[in-house]
């Protein structure tokens, strides 16, 4: 036997065991996504996780010390602008208002009667004048008249400035009055309670925080506070849109937009720089169901397009390739792609592939690579 049919026998039997091999493969169960047209977005998230915060917030303390006699508001309860929350015990204040609007009264009498007598007696120092003129009444007369005149106004002028004093300290007797009553200084609901009936309650002394009586919040409003890291933070300006996601509610976002870029950027550690960037949230009627504390994370829309290729970015490997399916072979072939606007959920295919082309979906999957074949999942 020559060579030549030495070699024809040996190709032959590579031939015949490649065959069988691959004819005993066993096909991978994969599951496939096809490319698609839709929006794309290039998003900047944040580093750790922001908060729910409400526009306005109040820890309200009463401006003096004293005995709670009435609580008129539970916690959860829902408040409107100006509504006592709290009164403490004031019937001493009570008292001293009263007595001081009394004094106002006795003094605001006492200006009628001086004034009034001080009118008479100015008229009556020009009749007699009129009359000196005319040489009809004597200059002892007229002087009399006017001494008299004059000492009936200075009478005026000090009953005016009594019911003035008297006045003032029946103001201050009223807004002493009223800082026994904590009210309301915007709606909102009220969070936490600090006190009882019947407990004594101290303003908190110069930089002693203590907790304040009345917690109050406004819920009409929420905006989330997140960190995002110092680089991506200079891609952010104020009025971008945002997506808003939180582990209360997987599954579902919520819309809202750039509000406040902090001026200033904040050293936690030495490899972490990052910048607070406060999010309004644009839906009302989603906000009813969140809580103020909840963690959220946020996705800044920095550039988007509405209609282009795209696939899933967990389906692309290393940045430039994906497994696309065979219909006519069954296999999975790798293929080179350019992508352009990538974000974590979709990334947008410039070059290597057409609408409709099947990708591998799952990337961990057992066996799934280049050449492998594959049974569809449907």
């Amino acid at each position: 036997m020559n060579n030549k049919m030495i070699w024809l026998i040996v190709v032959t039997l590579i031939i015949g065991a490649t065959w069988f091999y691959s004819d005993q493969q066993e096909a991978v169960n994969v599951r496939l996504v096809a490319v698609n047209e839709g929006p794309v977005d290039f998003t900047t998230s944040n580093t750790r996780a922001g908060t729910i915060k409400a526009c306005q917030r109040s820890r309200l303390s009463l401006p003096m010390g004293g005995q709670i006699a009435e609580l008129f508001v539970r916690e959860g309860e829902h408040v409107k602008k100006g509504q006592i929350l709290i009164r403490l015990w004031n019937n001493d204040q009570k008292a001293r208002l009263a007595d001081a609007q009394a004094k106002v009264a006795m003094a605001r009498s006492a200006v009628i009667e001086s004034c009034r007598m001080a009118a008479l007696n100015q008229r009556e120092r020009e009749r007699l004048s009129s009359l000196a003129a005319k040489k009809l009444v004597s200059a002892e007369h007229l002087d009399s008249a006017t001494t008299k005149a004059l000492v009936s106004m200075a009478s005026c002028h000090k009953a005016t400035a009594s019911q003035k004093s008297m006045q003032a300290l029946m103001d201050l007797q009223t807004a002493i009055l009223e800082k026994t009553e904590l009210t309301a200084p915007f709606s909102g609901v009220i969070a936490e309670i600090n006190g009882e009936v019947g407990e004594y309650i101290t303003p908190s002394p110069s930089g002693v925080a203590t907790p304040p009586a009345v917690d109050l919040i406004a819920d009409d409003c929420l905006y989330v506070s997140a960190p995002v890291d110092e680089v991506d933070a200079a891609k952010i300006k104020k009025g971008m849109l945002v997506n808003v996601t939180l582990d209360a509610f997987r599954g579902e976002a919520f819309s809202g937009q750039v509000i406040r870029i902090a001026p200033y950027v904040k050293e936690l550690e030495k490899q972490a720089r990052t910048v607070d960037v406060d999010v309004k949230l644009l839906d009302k009627a989603q906000q009813h169901k969140l809580l103020i504390g909840y963690s959220a994370d946020i996705d800044v829309i920095i550039e988007q397009k509405t209609a282009t290729l795209r696939l899933p970015t967990e389906t692309i490997i290393d940045g430039d390739h994906v497994l696309v399916y065979e219909p006519k072979s069954g296999t999975l072939v790798s293929k080179k792609i350019t992508i352009g606007l990538s974000n974590w959920r979709f990334s947008e295919i410039k070059e290597g592939l057409s609408e409709g082309d099947q990708v591998l979906l799952s990337l961990d999957v057992e066996g799934a690579i280049d050449g492998a074949l594959v049974t569809v999942d449907e």
